[in-house]
């Protein structure tokens, strides 16, 4: 007699929140959208599904709406890179962070839990004890919290002793002894979530539409979780992410999710893709990072502190210093390039 099937086991599902805007780095959200541009020459989404992938999630949406496009392509790349399967959601009108899941659930169907994951953040986060301690918990939402950063102007997330959320951004019942703390914008949501997200307003944000009927009851809790954590929301933000991958600053690298693998090390912090032309007379300080097919001209001079994308030509006397260029920009003869991100033609200082 032969066995029936077993029954599907359920797993940890991702979304990833990528259909915003980004104005608060323009203009060069203009050409790529946030979570799609290169941060070390990989796209920023890379870094977020290879944090899902090794916490566990094997599939996952991700939504977009501005330069879909684009946004899909840099996804389906990350997918391929991290080993997960990837879904897209379209949204021709954004949709906010909650209704972004009442749009994309069809896409999370069976799963154990939402992995909610603001595609913007660049987090050294180890995922799978999170998991662990939202399963043992029995919370509707996890909000995965850190210190508040000195002088941010990030609104509070408050909790109580025993780490329930009381207040998020000054909504709701409050409490005594609260501690504010800093939300990463990581969210570790049972399936019931979602069955919470209203049908209006169509635009529904999780934190003021969703959670605040349950903050009373204790069901929405906080975790501090460690790690290297960016949101890239300025120009000055995006560079100092970048320096700190190439530097190591940021954490540990994930195989998926390092942006010197596979690279030369010509000498200690220069770092060189295939086909990656350097010639006599020109001068690298590390670190750096010079990417595939790219020409640095004699007599220019790059770093310390540069990541050269791929098809990038500094030409002779150009100096490129705490500075990022992306794929197919060109750094002209004399041009000095320092605490900037140049892109094709945009130069914007950070």
């Amino acid at each position: 007699m032969s066995c029936p099937p077993a029954p599907p086991v359920a797993v940890p599902v991702g979304m990833v929140l990528a259909a915003g805007l980004g104005t608060r780095l323009r203009p060069l959200t203009g050409l790529l959208p946030k979570p799609a541009v290169p941060v070390a020459g990989l796209p920023l989404v890379q870094y977020a599904f290879a944090r899902l992938a090794r916490g566990g999630v094997r599939r996952a949406a991700v939504n977009t709406h501005h330069l879909p496009r684009e946004m899909e392509g840099a996804a389906r790349g990350a997918a391929r890179a991290t080993g997960i399967e990837v879904s897209v959601s379209e949204e021709p009108v954004i949709a906010g962070t909650g209704g972004a899941l009442r749009e994309a659930r069809g896409l999370l169907a069976g799963a154990e839990l939402v992995v909610l994951w603001n595609g913007d953040v660049l987090f050294d986060l180890d995922l799978a004890p999170l998991l662990d301690a939202h399963r043992r918990g029995g919370a509707a939402a996890t909000m995965v919290l850190a210190p508040m950063p000195e002088g941010s102007g990030y609104a509070a997330v408050e909790v109580d002793p025993g780490m329930a959320v009381r207040r998020i951004a000054g909504r709701g019942p409050g409490g005594e002894e609260l501690t504010p703390l800093h939300f990463t914008g990581v969210h570790l949501l049972s399936p019931e979530i979602l069955d919470r997200v209203p049908e209006e307003p169509f635009e529904c944000d999780i934190n003021r539409h969703v959670y605040p009927p349950l903050l009373a009851s204790g069901r929405v809790r906080g975790l501090v979780a460690p790690g290297y954590w960016n949101d890239l929301g300025t120009p000055a933000r995006y560079l100092a992410a970048n320096l700190d991958l190439l530097s190591g600053r940021a954490g540990a690298a994930l195989p998926a999710a390092d942006p010197r693998s596979g690279l030369e090390e010509r000498e200690p912090g220069v770092f060189l893709a295939g086909g990656a032309r350097v010639e006599a007379g020109s001068v690298l300080l590390a670190p750096v990072l010079v990417g595939e097919g790219t020409r640095v001209c004699a007599g220019a001079a790059v770093g310390p502190c540069a990541v050269l994308g791929s098809r990038c030509l500094v030409e002779r006397g150009a100096e490129v210093a705490r500075a990022v260029v992306w794929d197919g920009t060109a750094v002209r003869a004399g041009e000095r390039l320092v605490d900037a991100v140049a892109a094709r033609d945009l130069r914007v200082p950070a």
